[in-house]
């Protein structure tokens, strides 16, 4: 009798032990854990960041460029020929960002979107963030000048590769290409250019910021200039807003790059500022 008790029980008890080493050696998947975006805001100065929402979320921009700085009686060109650009953007998924923004000069009218490729890893198994960036932009001024509808549109691509070294700095480069369907004899339809630029958070909550943008082809006449911006950052929760010095005042990105004729270097520059917020 004893015999059967220790063989019931031995059935029993060995495909439990054998269940529970199962449940034992069963390796529970590890959520990846993702750092926070390099930059604060979406923006850069004249450039855009690795910034993307999550799903849902929208937001309001404002870029706004004074006149030149010109040393006369434009009150450091508060009083000059200004520009400015009303956007919104929309988080359709945690990744994917689409806009719609609004431009002064030109009537420039740009759709973009913002893609979260890659995202930096907490434990660096993902060192950087790629991100990609384009606009499709449509210039709406009178119809003088333009002999078909194609000839208003531009387009602009960007791979933004940034990281974010600290809770205090972040950098990022960031190689693009324009291309505008209708120029002048001088220049040529596209522009291949580098940007580069960082934030610096020396106290909480405000930043020392920089951005460069070079081109990289050379016309016969009128090869644009360098574009270079300085200045402060304030960032919050859902706004950021960030006050600076730059020679760059066409604020849609190709414009800048393939029609920038102010040298920075040269005493050419005026203020600007960007205002983001987010619901």
């Amino acid at each position: 009798m004893k015999l059967y008790k220790l063989i019931y029980i031995a059935l029993f008890v060995f495909p439990l032990s054998l269940l529970a080493q199962e449940e034992t050696d069963t390796i529970a998947p590890v959520e990846i854990e993702y750092e926070k975006p390099a930059f604060e805001s979406t923006g850069l100065i004249d450039n855009q960041t690795d910034r993307v929402f999550s799903k849902g979320t929208i937001e309001f921009i404002m870029n706004h460029r004074f006149g030149l700085v010109t040393g006369t009686n434009d009150m450091i060109g508060v009083w000059g020929a200004t520009n400015i650009r009303i956007a919104l953007s929309y988080a359709v998924t945690d990744r994917i960002t689409v806009g719609f923004g609004s431009t002064k000069d030109s009537r420039l009218q740009d759709f973009n979107l913002k893609t979260a490729i890659f995202k930096q890893t907490k434990n660096d198994k993902m060192p950087f963030n790629l991100t990609y960036y384009g606009n499709w932009t449509v210039n709406a001024s009178p119809k003088e000048g333009f002999y078909h509808t194609s000839d208003r549109w531009s387009f602009y691509n960007q791979l933004i590769i940034s990281r974010k070294v600290s809770k205090t700095i972040s950098f990022q480069i960031a190689p693009s290409y324009s291309h505008y369907n209708r120029v002048d004899k001088a220049i040529k339809n596209d522009m291949a250019a580098f940007s580069a630029g960082g934030r610096y958070m020396f106290i909480p909550d405000i930043s020392l910021i920089v951005d460069a943008t070079t081109p990289l082809m050379k016309y016969e006449q009128s090869t644009p200039k360098p574009g270079f911006g300085i200045g402060l950052e304030y960032s919050a929760v859902q706004h950021a807003f960030q006050l600076f010095i730059s020679n760059s005042k066409g604020i849609v990105n190709q414009q800048n790059i393939m029609y920038n004729s102010n040298d920075f270097f040269d005493g050419e520059f005026m203020i600007g500022f960007n205002i983001t917020k987010s619901w």
